[in-house]
C-alpha cells in the first residue's frame, strides 16, 4: 500500500501465532534422521494439494468420523477468486492478496480483523460532515450541503441577514438613485447630450461603488462566520452565531487586508496586460497592430489573473482557521494548491455552475411575476429597455435574489472550507488532529488510502 502524503502509515505487522497461506518458513518439524517419517496414526497420500492451499494434514480421520463439511463460498469483495488469479484459498498475483503492511490474521488492523477474508479497508471516522480521509468532489458538495442542513438555523440565519442587507441596498439605490436618471439618458441615445450622458454614468458609478462596498463588507463577514461554523461541523460540533463570531472576529480585519491586496494584485495584472497595447493607440501608431497587442494583453491578463486565484484560493481558510498573516495566508495557499491546480480550479468552477444555476432558477420566476404583476416590458426584465422601472418590479425580482443569495451563500463558503481540509488531509495527515479532537478513539492503527477518482 503505497503511503499518502499525509496519511496514516500501514497496518501493524503480521501476528506471530497466525501464518498466512503459503508463507515461507517450515510449517513442521523436520524429520531427524534415522527415524520413519510416518509415525502410526498419521497417513500420508502420495497426491498431495498444491502447497499454501490446503493447511497440513494432522492425522487421519477415524473411520467413524464424519467427513468435514465443505468450505463455504466467498463472500462479496476482494477475498473471491478473481480473473488471472489463483485458485481458492490463494493469493498470488490476484485481487485477492492483501497489500503489503496489513499484517496476518489476527494482526491489529488486518485482514483478519475485517471479518474474515479481504472485504476491503473499514471505514473512516466520520464525527461530523465528512469522512476524516481525502475527500471526492462529490463529498466536499456533500458536505457542504449537510453543513447547511444540519446546523441550518445558524447558517441560513447569517446568509440571510447578508443576503437581506445586499438586496436591500440594490434595491433601494437601483430604484432612487439610478433608476431615473438612466431612465431620462440613455447611453445609446443619440440625442443625448455629453452631460446627460456624463450624469448618467456618474450616477451608475456612485450606486455601482455603494453596492460594491457593502455587498464586500456582508459576504466578508459572512464568509468569516460560516468558515467558523463549518470547521465545526467537521467535527461534529455545534456553533451558535455568537461563538462563531467571538471566534472570527479577531481575524476579520485581516481578512479585509487579504482581499483588498488580492484585489490589487488582479488589477496590476489586468494593468501590465493592457498598457502596451494602449500606449502603441496612443503613440498614434497602426490602429490594427494597436487593437492586436491590446486583446492579446487582455487575453494574457485573464489568465494570468485566474491562475493566480486559484494559487490564493485557499488563503481565506488559512487566514481564519490557522490564525496567520496577510501574505502567510498567500503563501500557505500556494503550498496547498502546489501540484493540484487543476483539481481545485475544476471544483471551484463546478460549485460555481452549480450555485449560479440555483440561483438562477430561483430569481428569474420571481422577476417574470414581477414584471408581468407591475406592467413592465420584457425589455425592462433583461436591463436593456433604458425606462422606468416600477418599485413593483424591483421589490418582486429582490425577493428572488435574496432567497437564491441566502441558498448558494453557504455552499460555496462550505465548499472552499472543505477543500481546504482536503488538501491539509492530503498533505499533511490533518485527519490525525481532526480526529483527536472530535475524540475518536484509536483512529490512525490502520490506513484507508485515498479514495479512487477523488
Amino acid at each position: 500500500m503505497t503511503d499518502t502524503p499525509g496519511w496514516a502509515s500501514p497496518g501493524s505487522a503480521p501476528s506471530s501465532e497466525g501464518r498466512e497461506p503459503g508463507a515461507s518458513g517450515p510449517t513442521e518439524p523436520a524429520p531427524q534422521p534415522g527415524t520413519d517419517a510416518q509415525t502410526p496414526g498419521v497417513k500420508w497420500s502420495k497426491e498431495q494439494p498444491p502447497p499454501g492451499q490446503w493447511p497440513a494434514p494432522t492425522g487421519a480421520p477415524s473411520p467413524d468420523q464424519a467427513p468435514p463439511p465443505p468450505p463455504p463460498p466467498p463472500g462479496p469483495g476482494w477475498g473471491g477468486p478473481q480473473p488471472g488469479g489463483p485458485a481458492p484459498g490463494g493469493y498470488g498475483g490476484g485481487y485477492g492478496a492483501p497489500p503489503a503492511g496489513h499484517g496476518g490474521p489476527g494482526a491489529p488492523g488486518g485482514y483478519g480483523a475485517w471479518g474474515g477474508g479481504w472485504g476491503g479497508p473499514p471505514p473512516a471516522a466520520k464525527p461530523g460532515v465528512i469522512p476524516l480521509r481525502p475527500l471526492g468532489v462529490g463529498e466536499i458538495l456533500d458536505g457542504a450541503v449537510s453543513t447547511m442542513r444540519t446546523y441550518w438555523r445558524t447558517v441560513l440565519g447569517i446568509s440571510l441577514a447578508v443576503a437581506l442587507l445586499v438586496d436591500t441596498t440594490l434595491v433601494l439605490v437601483q430604484g432612487f438613485l439610478m433608476n431615473d436618471t438612466i431612465a431620462q439618458t440613455s447611453f445609446d441615445d443619440r440625442s443625448a447630450t455629453p452631460g446627460d450622458v456624463l450624469r448618467a454614468l456618474r450616477a451608475t458609478m456612485i450606486g455601482t461603488g455603494i453596492v460594491t462596498v457593502i455587498s464586500t463588507v456582508a459576504i466578508i463577514v459572512a464568509t468569516a462566520l460560516l468558515t467558523t461554523i463549518t470547521s465545526r461541523a467537521v467535527l461534529g460540533k455545534p456553533v451558535s452565531t455568537g461563538e462563531a463570531w467571538r471566534e472570527a472576529r479577531p481575524q476579520i480585519p485581516k481578512l479585509f487586508g487579504l482581499l483588498l491586496l488580492l484585489g490589487l494584485i488582479i488589477l496590476g495584472v489586468g494593468l501590465a496586460g493592457t498598457l502596451p497595447g494602449l500606449l502603441v493607440l496612443l503613440a498614434g501608431g497602426s490602429d490594427g497592430a494597436g487593437a492586436a497587442l491590446l486583446a492579446l494583453g487582455i487575453l494574457a491578463a485573464v489568465i494570468v489573473a485566474g491562475w493566480l486565484m486559484i494559487r490564493f484560493y485557499l488563503a481565506a481558510p488559512v487566514l481564519m482557521l490557522e490564525r496567520q498573516g496577510v501574505t502567510k495566508a498567500l503563501s500557505r495557499s500556494t503550498k496547498l494548491v502546489r501540484g493540484s491546480w487543476w483539481r481545485v480550479f475544476g471544483i471551484v468552477l463546478l460549485t460555481g455552475l452549480i450555485t449560479n444555476i440555483v440561483s438562477s432558477l430561483v430569481a428569474i420566476p420571481f422577476a417574470v411575476i414581477g414584471a408581468a404583476v407591475s406592467g413592465d416590458g420584457m425589455s425592462n426584465l433583461f436591463g436593456t429597455g433604458g425606462e422606468h422601472v416600477s418599485w413593483t418590479f424591483l421589490i418582486i425580482r429582490g425577493i428572488g435574489s435574496l432567497v437564491g443569495t441566502t441558498l448558494t451563500l453557504p455552499i460555496s463558503a462550505g465548499v472552499t472550507v472543505l477543500l481546504y481540509i482536503d488538501q491539509r488531509i492530503r498533505r499533511e495527515a490533518l485527519d490525525l488532529e481532526l480526529a483527536r479532537a472530535a475524540g475518536v478513539q484509536g483512529y490512525g492503527a490502520g490506513a484507508t488510502g485515498p479514495v479512487p477518482g477523488s
